[in-house]
């Protein structure tokens, strides 16, 4: 019986990895499909499918499923329509949530979303209900190939007109306003630097204190809306003290 309970056990431990890497693998394939869709399917004019595209290599999808999905999103192959849509509302304690999210059934996916808000003691709001709360950024993942160091990375990126930089692991965060993010990235290129990704997104103005032992619903809120299928980002104004 031990033997058996221990291959259950692994068995069990096996089936979870490879729904979770699943779970992954949709949301990889929907950023790439509409990616390609909204702004065309050649790697090299299209930055956001050039950061999808290496989000699903660095998951290990095969290549033959990013293939796939961006030639339905170009529409080269038929596939399922999806469509980007963000909602809004409030946590416990009044955090304020922002859910993008890319489905091909709106009706399931909001109905899912503010069951989810409800289980944990929020509410899904109307359009503009907590987004004046944020402010879109441009963010830019940077790499020192040359290892200049973070002296050298502050100087430049200062010349380049950045708002915030940030050491992580082996690369460089840095915050532009969204107008110049594309000038900035460029400036930087030229100096040298490798620019892993270039992005848009939301930061809160400011940020709602919460106590760690009131935070528990607020976290298994975000965690569950995170996990769900149709969920592409989820930014929040939570900050734990």
């Amino acid at each position: 019986m031990a033997g058996h309970s221990k291959w259950a056990n692994i068995k069990h431990r096996k089936g979870a990895q490879d729904q979770k890497r699943g779970k992954i693998f949709t949301k990889l394939i929907k950023e790439i499909t509409i990616s390609a869709r909204l702004f065309g399917g050649e790697l090299n004019a299209n930055p956001r499918l050039r950061k999808a595209v290496n989000n699903a290599k660095a998951n290990n999808m095969p290549a033959d499923k990013i293939d796939r999905a961006i030639k339905k999103g170009a529409g080269d192959l038929p596939g399922i329509e999806y469509e980007e849509i963000t909602y809004e509302g409030y946590g416990p304690n009044g955090v304020a949530i922002m859910i993008e999210v890319i489905t091909d059934n709106k009706n399931r996916t909001v109905a899912e979303i503010r069951n989810i808000f409800s289980k944990f003691g929020g509410s899904l709001g109307e359009n503009g209900s907590v987004s004046w709360l944020f402010i879109k950024k441009g963010h830019i993942v940077l790499q020192d190939k040359d290892k200049k160091g973070f002296e050298a990375v502050f100087d430049s990126a200062l010349l380049a007109g950045v708002e915030d930089i940030k050491k992580f692991d082996n690369n460089y965060i840095i915050l532009t306003s969204k107008e110049s993010l594309q000038k900035t990235s460029e400036i930087l290129e030229k100096q040298g630097y490798i620019i892993k990704s270039t992005d848009y997104e939301m930061y809160p103005k400011s940020e709602q204190k919460i106590e760690k032992n009131e935070a528990d619903n607020l976290i298994k809120l975000l965690d569950t809306l995170d996990n769900n299928d149709d969920v592409n980002r989820l930014y929040s104004n939570l900050e734990i003290i």
